[in-house]
């Protein structure tokens, strides 16, 4: 697990394999891009080479050091995330927590952090600290992160990696050098997907379009789900705004849970994308190339200004329940209600 091991992101790895050759490494990284395609994977790296003793501004991804380091486990590399993610990643359990895991990255973290950067490195002269989900650090919390921005230690990298990078302050984003991540190139999903999950290769490649480019999503996904995925796409396409039981069934069926009504939120926004595309008739670039018939029936009788007002009233829906913790079932049925009763 080196820079050199990242794949698929030839652009952001020449930037920061040529800052570490010139030198030039910036105190604090902005990594920016989709879940799934590198960017920790990339921070790791930089960090290895950082600190490497073998093979400095490389990494050798073999010594004490990197192999520390990957787990998580070098003194003077601090890995920051939200406790719920310690928990989904087995490095901490739910009874280590009062109450909830927060989503959040709080101000004490961030304090946390502050405290244990302001010593000396233990083993090596340069510092480093990621911030996992970075995008998740409430207002306090990145309002007391500037701080250390403005004032950084010496001989200190801090690297930010966020899926969401607008939800950070325009100053904390100002502050960083960007370094861009790109969804990864379907051919090469697939083929880690086929491999690591013994897929046939149709199904590896509908698992990698339907990713959306995410290396990490497309290894997680439920093959069931995918074949479940057209029943939902249809029964959505025959909802009517005459039919409110309809509505509020389906909300129920695919609302029961935060993640249920994500992944659906997920899939409608990429098959209105495929709507867009058979409207555009540009099929050749859909996710769900099986239902292009269907795709096309649609997009006859939908108008553009129609496919945008359904792609942001998704959008909208799915940051409701994702960061400001709505109801997923009633924000399905007002979702639905907006879509179907006042207008398609």
């Amino acid at each position: 697990m080196t820079l050199a091991s990242v794949q698929g992101q030839p652009r952001a790895m020449d930037a920061l394999q040529s800052a570490l050759r010139t030198g030039s490494v910036h105190h604090a990284y902005l990594f920016a891009g989709p879940e799934g395609v590198g960017k920790e994977l990339a921070a790791v790296g930089l960090a290895q080479a950082l600190t490497c003793p073998e093979a400095p501004e490389v990494g050798c991804g073999k010594c004490t050091s990197c192999v520390r380091i990957a787990k998580g486990l070098h003194p003077d590399v601090t890995y920051v995330m939200p406790d719920d993610e310690r928990v989904s990643r087995g490095l901490a359990g739910r009874s280590d927590f009062t109450g909830t895991p927060s989503r959040e990255l709080r101000v004490e973290q961030i304090r946390q952090l502050q405290e244990r950067l302001a010593l000396r490195g233990l083993e090596s002269k340069r510092k480093v600290a990621i911030i996992v989900s970075a995008e998740q650090m409430n207002v306090q919390a990145q309002n007391a992160f500037l701080k250390t921005l403005e004032e950084p230690p010496s001989e200190t990298t801090l690297i930010l990696v966020a899926s969401a990078m607008d939800r950070l302050l325009p100053t904390i984003r100002s502050r960083c050098s960007k370094v861009h991540f790109a969804p990864l190139p379907v051919e090469l999903v697939a083929e880690h997907v086929r491999q690591e999950r013994k897929l046939d290769a149709d199904t590896a490649t509908l698992a990698a379009v339907m990713s959306g480019g995410s290396l990490g999503r497309a290894l997680a996904l439920d093959v069931k789900a995918l074949a479940r995925r057209k029943d939902v796409i249809t029964a959505f396409e025959a909802l009517r705004g005459n039919d409110i039981p309809g509505l509020l069934r389906f909300a129920e069926g695919h609302g029961g849970s935060r993640e249920d009504a994500d992944a659906t939120l997920e899939l409608l926004l990429l098959w209105t994308r495929d709507v867009a595309l058979a409207k555009a008739e540009a099929e050749a670039g859909m996710a769900n190339r099986d239902l292009k018939a269907l795709a096309a029936e649609v997009a006859g009788r939908t108008s553009e200004a129609a496919l945008h007002r359904r792609n942001a009233l998704l959008e909208s829906a799915r940051v409701a329940i994702g960061t400001r913790n709505g109801a997923p079932r009633l924000q399905l049925e007002r979702l639905l209600i907006e879509l179907c009763v006042e207008g398609r």
